[in-house]
C-alpha cells in the first residue's frame, strides 16, 4: 500500500546565520527523543563548529558524488533517502542548484520526490531566495541571488517557522566569527550585513510570514464557514457618501489606521444600480485619489440597503473598525428613519463603529431610496392598474349600485387589489386600497355620494378591506424579495460548485475562467493584472506600472483604477472588471474567481515551465551521451598508444 505524501516544514530566515541550520538539527533531535526515525539527507554546516557538532549523533545518509568539468561535487542521495524509508529527513538549503548532471535541477524537487514517497522533510531557506521577492531584495543589498524557490513551493508547505534575530545580534554573532571565516567578517558586515539591509530583509520575512498566516485564516474561516469578524489584523474600512464630508473621513480613518502597524485602509462607496444615487462623480474621484496616496484601496459597490451593504462589505474583507459620518439628515427626519449610521451600529456585530462629526452634519441630505423587489416593468404595470383600474373597475359599478351589496363591492375591489400587488408591488397596491376606500365610501356605501359612513358595520367593513390589502400587498412584497434571495444563493451555489472544478478541466483555463466570470456577472471585460515593478502610491491609476497577464471582452482595463471593480488578489496581481458596479453580495464569489485565476495563473506557468525542461533535458541526456561515446572513443587508441610506451 503506498504511504501518503509527507509533510514539509520549512525553516525561514532573513539572512545567512540567523539559525536556520540549527533550529532544523534542533528540531530533529528532539523528534528523535519522541522515538521518532529521524536521518539527515543533508546539512551544510559552513564550518560553523556549532552547526556541526548538533549534526553529531544522527544517522547521515551518504551524499552521492557528481564530476562536473574533472571535479568532484556532493549532492543529495534521493534514492538512498527514499531506500532508507524514514520517518522523517532533514535537508538543508530549499533553493539550493543542483550540480549539473543531476537527475533534477534545483533541491526543492529533489524534495518533492521525497515527500511523494511518503516520507516527511524539514528544511531551511532564506527570505531572498524566494522567486517573488528576488528583484527586491538584489535591490536593497545590490547583490544577485541566483538561487530561488518558487513562492508556491513553500507555500505550500504544511508549516512555515520564522527564525528571527535583530540586525545587532547578528552583527555580533558575525563579529564573533560564527558564520565566516575572520578574513570574510569585515566585508560581510560592510556590505550585505548592514544594518539597514538586515532591517530591510527581517521585515520582508516578517510580511511574507504574516501574509502566508493571513491567508491560512481565511481558509480556516471558509472551510468552518465562519463569518464573524476575527481581530488578527486591523483592517479599517470608510464609507463614503461623494459628500464634501468624505476629505475628513478619509482623513480621520487613516490616523485610526496609522496606529496600528500594517493596518490596511479601505474605502468603500455604495450605490444603486441605476446610478451614483447623487453623488457627485468628481468630488468621488478626487476622493479615490486621496485614499490611493494615503496608501489605502478604494471600492465601489452595489446595495439595496446602505448599512447592510456596508456590513457585508466589511464582513468579506475581514475588517475591524467601521468609520461613518455623522448624520446630514435633519431631526425631523430621525423621527421616521435611525439612518445609516445608527443602523450599521445596531447590526455591526464585533465590528467597532465610529461615528465622526464633520460641518456638513445635520444640514440634510437626498434620501437614498432602496431597490424594489420587483423590476421595473413589474412596478410600472403595478401603478397604472392602480391608478386606471380602479377607477375604471369603479364606473363599471355605479350603474349597478342599486342592485349590489356592499360586501360584494368589496370583493371586487379587493380582487382589484391583490392584483395590483402581484403585479406591482406594496406600494402600488397600498395606493390602490386607499383609492378603492375612498371610492366605496362615496359610490356604495349609505349615504350615497358623500364621504359619511351611517353605519358602524359599513364603517367595520371598509375598515377590514384596507387592513386586508396591506397585509396582501406586504406578503407579496416579502415574498418577491425572498425569491430573489433564493435565486441569488441558488446562482451562487451554482457557480462556486462549477469554479471549485474548472481550473482543472481544459488547457486554456485562465482565459475561461475569465469569461465565465464576465459572462456570470454580465460584464463588458475581465482583467488579471500584473504589477511590473515597485508598489507606489499612486500606480493605481497608471497604465505604466501594470502588465495585462489575460483578459476577457474588451477594451480591457489597463490598471486598477480604471476598473469599476477590482479585486487584490496578493502584492502583485489584480482583477480588474469593467461593464458595472457589483453588489456588495457579490464580492465573495468575485474573490473566488479571483483566487481561482491566480491558481490557474501559476498552474499555466508551471505547464510552461515543464514544457521548456523536457527538450532542455533531452538534449542534456543527448549531450551526455554524445560526449561519453567521444570519451569512450579517445580513450581506446590512448590506452593503447600508452601501453606502447
Amino acid at each position: 500500500m503506498d504511504r501518503a505524501r509527507g509533510r514539509l516544514r520549512v525553516y525561514l530566515g532573513a539572512a545567512p546565520g540567523v539559525g536556520k541550520t540549527f533550529a532544523m538539527l534542533d528540531e530533529g533531535h528532539r523528534r528523535l527523543a519522541r522515538g521518532t526515525d529521524v536521518v539527515v539527507g543533508l546539512v551544510e554546516a559552513h564550518g560553523r563548529p556549532r552547526t556541526a557538532e548538533l549534526a553529531d549523533g544522527m544517522e547521515i545518509v551518504p551524499r552521492r558524488t557528481v564530476v562536473y568539468r574533472e571535479t568532484a561535487f556532493t549532492e543529495l542521495d534521493v534514492d538512498a533517502v527514499i531506500a532508507r524509508e524514514p520517518r522523517v529527513a532533514l535537508i538543508d538549503e530549499l533553493a539550493h542548484t543542483n550540480v549539473p548532471g543531476s537527475r533534477n535541477a534545483k533541491r526543492w524537487q529533489d524534495v518533492e520526490e521525497i515527500l511523494d514517497a511518503g516520507i516527511d522533510v524539514i528544511s531551511t531557506v532564506n527570505i531572498q531566495h524566494l522567486e517573488s521577492l528576488n528583484d527586491v531584495v538584489q535591490q536593497i543589498t545590490e547583490v544577485p541571488q541566483r538561487e530561488t524557490v518558487p513562492d508556491e513551493v513553500v507555500r505550500r508547505a504544511d508549516a512555515v517557522q520564522l527564525v528571527d534575530m535583530p540586525p545587532d545580534g547578528l552583527r555580533r554573532r558575525m563579529a564573533h566569527g560564527n558564520i565566516y571565516a575572520p578574513e570574510k567578517v569585515d566585508a560581510a558586515l560592510s556590505n550585505y550585513f548592514r544594518v539597514g539591509n538586515l532591517t530591510a530583509l527581517r521585515e520582508l520575512a516578517l510580511l511574507w510570514v504574516a501574509g502566508r498566516v493571513d491567508d491560512q485564516l481565511d481558509q480556516y474561516r471558509a472551510e468552518h464557514g465562519i463569518e464573524g469578524t476575527w481581530e488578527a489584523r486591523e483592517r479599517v474600512v470608510v464609507a463614503l457618501t461623494g459628500g464634501p464630508e468624505g476629505d475628513t473621513l478619509i482623513r480621520r480613518a487613516a490616523r485610526i489606521a496609522a496606529r496600528t502597524k500594517g493596518a490596511d485602509l479601505l474605502a468603500v462607496h455604495v450605490t444603486l444600480s441605476d446610478g451614483l444615487g447623487g453623488a457627485d462623480p468628481a468630488r468621488l474621484a478626487r476622493q479615490r485619489a486621496l485614499v490611493e496616496n494615503l496608501g489605502g484601496t478604494y471600492h465601489q459597490v452595489v446595495g439595496e440597503n446602505v448599512p447592510r451593504a456596508l456590513l457585508d462589505f466589511a464582513g468579506g474583507v475581514n475588517a475591524t473598525q467601521l468609520v461613518l459620518g455623522a448624520s446630514r439628515r435633519g431631526r425631523f427626519a430621525h423621527l421616521f428613519s435611525r439612518g445609516v449610521g445608527l443602523t450599521a451600529t445596531a447590526l455591526s456585530g464585533a465590528i467597532d463603529v465610529h461615528m465622526i462629526p464633520h460641518a456638513e452634519a445635520g444640514k440634510g441630505t437626498l434620501r437614498i431610496r432602496p431597490r424594489a423587489a420587483l423590476t421595473r416593468t413589474r412596478r410600472r404595470a403595478g401603478w397604472a392598474m392602480a391608478l386606471l383600474g380602479i377607477p375604471v373597475l369603479t364606473a363599471a359599478l355605479v350603474p349597478f349600485r342599486a342592485d349590489l351589496t356592499l360586501p360584494s363591492g368589496i370583493l371586487l375591489f379587493l380582487l382589484m387589489v391583490v392584483g395590483v400587488a402581484l403585479a406591482g408591488g406594496m406600494w402600488p397596491a397600498v395606493t390602490a386600497a386607499v383609492a378603492g376606500f375612498l371610492l366605496l365610501n362615496y359610490y356604495f356605501t349609505p349615504p350615497f355620494d358623500r364621504f359619511t359612513v351611517s353605519d358602524p358595520h359599513n364603517l367595520l367593513a371598509l375598515s377590514v378591506y384596507v387592513l386586508v390589502a396591506v397585509m396582501v400587498s406586504a406578503v407579496v412584497d416579502l415574498a418577491a424579495r425572498r425569491t430573489r434571495e433564493a435565486a441569488r444563493a441558488g446562482a451562487d451555489a451554482e457557480v462556486l460548485s462549477t469554479l471549485a472544478g474548472h481550473v482543472l478541466r481544459g488547457e486554456s483555463a485562465l482565459p475561461s475562467l475569465l469569461a465565465r466570470l464576465r459572462e456570470t456577472f454580465a460584464l463588458t471585460s475581465v482583467t488579471l493584472l500584473e504589477r511590473v515593478g515597485e508598489p507606489a502610491p499612486d500606480d493605481q491609476s497608471d497604465p505604466e506600472a501594470w502588465r495585462i497577464v489575460a483578459t476577457s471582452g474588451g477594451p480591457p482595463s489597463g490598471c486598477p483604477g480604471a476598473a469599476d471593480t477590482d479585486v487584490v488578489i496578493d502584492g502583485s496581481l489584480v482583477l480588474a472588471a469593467c461593464g458595472r458596479l457589483l453588489e456588495a453580495s457579490d464580492r465573495r464569489v468575485l474573490e473566488a474567481f479571483a483566487a481561482e485565476a491566480a491558481v490557474a495563473l501559476r498552474q499555466e506557468r508551471l505547464r510552461r515551465e515543464a514544457d521548456l525542461a523536457g527538450p532542455l533535458a533531452e538534449t542534456d541526456r543527448m549531450r551526455t551521451a554524445l560526449l561519453a561515446a567521444v570519451s569512450h572513443d579517445l580513450r581506446t587508441p590512448l590506452a593503447s598508444a600508452r601501453l606502447a610506451v
